[in-house]
């Protein structure tokens, strides 16, 4: 297969850069004038994630082929045992995301935090739930894993896909330690949702996650706001992240009469399901 040209790599670039803006920007602008017809920013939010869900939800179902990449998701005769790598893999994202969102807090804190934490005390119990529970999970997984990755990948291979969308997940949360906390998730999300091809076994983790956060007492995460456990439980991640990415992305052999376009770009992948 004839290596990309100069100009292709650069048109993957700037679609790199242009994908992520314009959903985001959309996203943000959709927000704005959800929250300010609200008046209130928890519910707002909460509104907004269900008009996300529909109008993705809408492309999705109407017009897939916007969204789909090559090489197809194939069936893999491992799933019991790749469930297990992406649970385990899920708890590490956890406690990795936790103990690095803690230490950078405790080195200096975040107003951004601090106010998010206020908004959704001011909001009331119900509100906050639903936020973290319906909203978030139904609303995130559709706009980053259900539209940015897809238009993505379509361009680009599975790790870049990956991290732009991770970084950009991360950064949408609008403060350092909650920045810190999703990117092992994101991480996970995006080889769950490459394996998979469907959306909601990664709304399931990403529920699980929000559900364990939400309920888990601070006293016991607490000991893992330090370096150390943060680099120990990070770059144990990042072995689990290693072997889901191997199992992926194994290269397909062709036949020698198979059309070369089957090949994909060599990091071709089986997405997985929990």
């Amino acid at each position: 297969m004839a290596a990309p040209s100069t100009k292709s790599r650069l048109l993957a670039v700037v679609w790199c850069f242009l994908m992520p803006l314009g959903v985001i920007g959309g996203y943000l602008g959709v927000g704005f004038a959800v929250v300010a017809a609200v008046g209130e920013p928890i519910l707002g939010t909460i509104v907004l994630g269900g008009v996300v869900f529909l109008l993705v939800g809408a492309a999705r179902l109407l017009r897939p082929g916007w969204l789909a990449y090559e090489p197809a998701a194939r069936p893999l005769p491992e799933t019991p045992r790749l469930t297990r790598m992406v649970l385990g893999g899920l708890a590490l994202a956890f406690l990795a995301g936790q103990s690095l969102a803690l230490w950078l807090y405790s080195l200096g804190g975040s107003t951004g935090f601090d106010q998010s934490v206020q908004a959704r005390q001011d909001a009331g119990v119900i509100a906050a739930l639903l936020l973290a529970l319906v909203a978030a999970p139904l609303a995130e997984e559709m706009l980053f894993r259900g539209l940015l990755y897809p238009l993505l990948r379509r361009r680009i291979g599975i790790i870049g896909s990956v991290l732009v969308t991770t970084t950009v997940f991360g950064l949408v949360h609008g403060n350092v330690v909650q920045f810190a906390s999703t990117l092992p998730l994101a991480v996970l999300l995006a080889l769950v949702y490459e394996r998979t091809r469907v959306l909601w076994p990664c709304v399931l983790m990403h529920l699980g996650f929000n559900l364990v956060a939400t309920f888990v007492p601070p006293v016991l995460v607490t000991p893992l706001a330090n370096p150390v456990s943060a680099l120990l439980l990070i770059t144990a991640f990042l072995g689990c992240a290693l072997m889901l990415y191997r199992k992926i992305a194994t290269p397909t052999v062709l036949l020698a009469d198979e059309p070369a376009m089957d090949m994909g770009d060599g990091k071709e992948g089986d997405p997985r399901t929990v």
